[in-house]
């Protein structure tokens, strides 16, 4: 964004930061790909110290409801 443009400066952002060579969008697609990032409230989080541990927990819930369906239709 231009300069001229943008009258309101961010206090994080120092002069010294040059992004005239930055390109944007350049990962973009990548991550539509690659991720779906799920935002956890705060008492879930405590639980689970990371991403593998909550994948663990999902993928045995998961189970959980497949016998649970599979129960039901026989």
């Amino acid at each position: 964004m231009n300069q001229e443009m943008n009258k309101e400066t961010d206090p994080d952002m120092l002069d010294e930061y040059d992004f005239s060579k930055g390109v944007r969008g350049k990962y973009v697609e990548r991550l539509a790909k690659g991720s779906n990032v799920i935002v956890l409230d705060p008492d879930v989080a405590q639980v689970f110290p990371d991403s593998e541990s909550v994948n663990q927990a999902l993928r045995a819930l998961a189970e959980i409801i497949r016998n649970q369906a599979a129960k039901g239709q026989s």
